[in-house]
């Protein structure tokens, strides 16, 4: 049915019709359990499966409704005239015939469930024959005489936790219906062991009669890398908002840049093409009264680090040749895999919602229960995490004209830009800034709110926010880039190095952690953050890197003096290029996969560097001291007797415990501890009375990431 959407007074009268059928298919459909002349001995199972058909026509007419809805409101006329009602019914009469056909169709199937419910409640007897319906096919797997028990298997440690968890949710997600899930142990079982993997295969089932194993078979055609961001161009243009316009501008002034990577790399592939995704992004921060609330900060100089990630992730995955869909709805997640764009990431201990519950580690964030791996993150912070990154913009066209640049484009003016674009973050910096104002001509990008007088020091002249062109223009003009210990780890510095600047940032003794830090508190993490961006002191560092103690006037004066002596061009690791992310994103498309135990283990065995740590160490320390990385997926080739007797550890004890610490050695009596919940494997985490047994890899120069072998 094809309607004009033009007049916003027509889209009404559309959501009203559709508002009115959907009210009406609702009012028909009536969970059985709330029956009252409801037969006795009826089982749950067969009263679960009558209503699934009339909820998801609801679900449908319903997700219609809102879109008509979403399209009423983009528009700008709210008068309604005669032409426009005589329009609207044009439009309808031109595919009335095909609507018509469509809304009997569907009463058609709503009369036969009634005729069915009929025939049970007056005629009900054990020998009544049975009209076959839609739904038959789960019958057969979750029958009404059919008992199940929770298995008990220690292949799939999660499996009775899983069971509970659906048995009181499975009605918080349509997803779980379309799959068959009634609420009876039989069917969430079913769901459990063919869907999502978390319980073992139920023994004498015909997995492919299942109608839901039909559909994404079906769905083949390969993921070739695209030259065009075209079809992301669309999906964005369909959303609105000072954010999504962030987003958008993003993605429209690196398309070249884009485009350009992806030449490259189809040039230097030799890898077959994977199968394309329908990939959902949702950006939550963006979405309800949240998302009008971040709308807001975003043109008062409000975090923009997460939108460059969002932007940036969506340009890469339509790159690789995969379908993206741009959502800030919540009625569009109806899915059952997610990969969380987690900035600062989610450690174990603080994902499993029992476990954090009972050991002091819940917090808003946390208690998922996902793979670890499926949160990615900004930077690196922790390995138990997936590094999503970003793209350093300067380095992209770096990349497309570095044979044109002439000897003297990286000749600095003397000038510092602080990186802090609202008042509260200058609050006690005074004088570490004014340090540097004695050397260098000191520019500002604060937000200043329209008739009130500046809170900033005489001697610094503020532009005010800037366009993210501007702000890169001011940027190439300067030889440093002034941290003022605010915001955290985000994209900037980077940004700032890759256009030749220094970056000056302060030390924090004692590091800033949840323990002791407003802004940590709460985050589902035990880092202690030794600097404004540890990123960038710990990968990147001298000569494009300076961390100081900025209340140490002569420390920060010594400081300065040495980086205007230093000559030194633009820097941007690898991972945060184009072509990096690509490969990245690529390779975790590729093999990560966190719905089944059959596929082979990624990054490979042969990785595997083993590392006993010394007491009250992490694994993340410990790899880091040998130049390695701490790889979470390689715990499981640790986590048994062999593995330390391989490494001469005489045990006197060993055991199995759920500890995010584990596997550990405590040479107090000689205790060797095994881990007993796969989803507690940590990089993360440290005790004074633990030496931890550590999966350590090598890894690409610049990629920390990916390992010589992963690709």
């Amino acid at each position: 049915m094809h309607v004009a959407l033009r007049p916003r007074s027509g889209c009404l009268v559309l959501c009203l019709c559709l508002s009115v059928f959907t009210l009406l298919l609702q009012s028909l459909w009536v969970p059985l359990e709330m029956t009252r002349d409801e037969p006795a001995g009826r089982s749950p199972e067969e009263q679960g499966q009558r209503g699934l058909g009339f909820h998801r026509l609801a679900l449908r007419l319903e997700a219609l409704s809102t879109q008509v809805q979403r399209l009423s409101r983009e528009r700008d006329v709210t008068q309604l005239t005669r032409d426009d009602i005589s329009l609207l019914l044009q439009s309808f009469r031109k595919d009335q015939q095909g609507f018509a056909r469509l809304v009997e169709r569907e009463l058609k199937r709503v009369s036969q469930k009634l005729d069915q419910l009929s025939r049970h409640q007056h005629h009900h007897h054990p020998h009544q024959s049975h009209t076959p319906s839609p739904n038959d096919d789960l019958r057969l797997h979750t029958g009404p005489n059919e008992k199940c028990e929770v298995p008990m298997d220690r292949a799939y440690p999660v499996c009775a936790e899983k069971v509970e968890f659906l048995r009181t949710r499975w009605q918080s997600d349509p997803c779980y219906a379309f799959y068959g899930v009634d609420g009876t142990t039989c069917s969430i079982l079913t769901y459990l062991s063919q869907i999502e993997d978390f319980c073992p295969p139920r023994l004498g089932r015909n997995h492919s009669a299942l109608p839901w194993h039909q559909k994404p078979h079906s769905y083949t055609e390969k993921a070739e890398i695209r030259t065009t961001l075209r079809p992301l161009h669309g999906v964005i243009s369909n959303n609105s908002g000072a954010a999504i316009n962030f987003i958008r501008s993003r993605v429209e002034r690196m398309s070249k840049w884009w485009i350009q990577a992806a030449l490259r790399m189809r040039q230097s592939s030799n890898k077959t093409a994977s199968t394309q995704m329908r990939v959902l992004l949702y950006p939550g921060a963006l979405a309800g009264s949240i998302g009008q609330r971040f709308e807001a900060l975003v043109e008062r100089g409000g975090p923009l680090g997460e939108l460059v990630q969002w932007a940036d992730l969506s340009a890469c995955l339509t790159i690789l040749g995969h379908n993206v869909t741009f959502s800030t709805s919540q009625q569009q997640l109806h899915r059952c895999r997610f990969r969380i764009l987690d900035s600062f990431g989610t450690e174990p201990a603080f994902n499993s919602g029992s476990y954090a519950r009972s050991h002091g580690y819940k917090t808003l964030w946390g208690s998922w229960g996902l793979q670890p791996l499926q949160y990615m993150t900004m930077f690196p912070h922790t390995p138990d995490n997936s590094f999503l990154g970003f793209v350093s913009e300067e380095t992209a066209r770096d990349e497309a004209r570095e044979e044109e640049l002439e000897p003297d484009t990286y000749r600095k003016d003397r000038i510092a830009v602080v990186y802090g674009k609202q008042d509260y973050m200058w609050q006690g910096k005074s004088e570490y800034v004014e340090v540097i104002s004695e050397e260098l001509e000191t520019h500002a990008t604060v937000y200043q709110p329209p008739g009130l007088a500046s809170n900033l020091p005489s001697f610094i002249r503020n532009h005010g926010l800037l366009t993210q062109e501007h702000f890169l223009r001011l940027l190439r003009r300067a030889k440093v880039f002034v941290g003022l210990g605010f915001p955290y780890e985000g994209p900037a510095p980077i940004e700032a190095i890759a256009l030749g600047c220094v970056f000056l940032q302060p030390r924090f003794d004692p590091p800033h952690s949840s323990d002791n830090n407003d802004f940590y508190k709460g985050k589902p993490t035990t880092r202690q953050i030794s600097s404004q961006h540890p990123y960038v002191e710990k990968y990147i560092g001298k000569p494009h890197v300076w961390t100081v103690d900025v209340t140490n006037k002569t420390d920060v004066r010594e400081t300065v003096r040495a980086i205007l002596r230093t000559e030194l061009k633009p820097f941007t690791p690898r991972e945060f290029t184009c072509e990096g992310m690509l490969e990245r994103v690529r390779s975790y498309i590729a093999h990560q996969n966190f719905c089944s135990k059959s596929v082979p283990t990624w990054p490979p065995e042969s990785t595997l560097r083993v590392h006993l740590g010394p007491l009250g160490q992490s694994c993340v320390s410990v790899c880091q001291r040998s130049s390695l990385v701490c790889e979470p997926a390689l715990f499981p080739n640790l986590n048994s007797p062999a593995a330390f007797a391989r490494l001469g550890i005489g045990c006197s004890s060993m055991e199995q415990e759920v500890n995010h610490l584990f596997p550990s050695y405590s040479p107090w009596g000689r205790h060797c501890c095994l881990q007993q919940e796969p989803l507690l494997f940590s990089c993360a985490g440290s005790d004074p009375s633990y030496r931890r047994l550590c999966p350590c890899r090598a890894h690409l120069p610049g990629q920390v990431a990916l390992c010589p072998e992963c690709l």
